[in-house]
């Protein structure tokens, strides 16, 4: 599938665990508006249990993104043990984000791995290819969705960094 990738690692000064929990580990509705609260407009929606064939809408609010942006997603698989989810179907509208019909397919991997003295490192993966096969450049869509969720993790950050129980 892929036609081009991307990847990215981002520090947080937070445990793995912590991370993956506050992030990854449920992925349910409650848990995504709690922990996204003032980072989406209003909109979360979670059509599943959160596991994997759940399809997730959110809406990001001003402060994630100048234009209002919409990403949709489709849960493909989780790893709880190896801290590690996948995210397929995704399609990104509005803001910088060119067209979900610009792309046959896009696919988002994190993995999150400890790294020094309580931290911890969130390594992103966007894999995309055009209904034409030709590459996707590092300046063009999969580097504009990267930024978006590199922008939201910090985000989030920002939330379970002085409150770990938020997570």
């Amino acid at each position: 599938m892929v036609a081009g990738s991307i990847t990215e690692e981002v520090a947080m000064a937070a445990p793995a665990e912590l991370v993956w929990k506050a992030i990854f580990e449920t992925c349910d509705e409650s848990s995504l508006r709690n922990l996204l609260s003032g980072v989406i407009d209003g909109v979360v929606k979670v059509d599943g249990d959160g596991g994997p064939g759940s399809r997730y809408t959110l809406k990001f609010s001003p402060a994630v993104s100048a234009a209002p942006v919409l990403l949709k997603c489709r849960l493909a698989a989780r790893d709880n043990a190896a801290r590690a989810i996948t995210f397929d179907e995704v399609a990104a509208e509005g803001g910088e984000v060119a067209p979900a019909a610009q792309l046959k397919s896009q696919v988002v991997q994190f993995k999150v791995e400890p790294a020094g003295a309580g931290g911890c490192v969130i390594k992103i993966a966007v894999e995309s290819e055009r209904p034409d096969g030709t590459p996707v450049s590092l300046a063009d869509d999969q580097a504009k969705l990267t930024k978006l969720v590199v922008h939201l993790i910090k985000k989030v950050e920002g939330k379970i960094v002085p409150s770990p129980q938020c997570a």
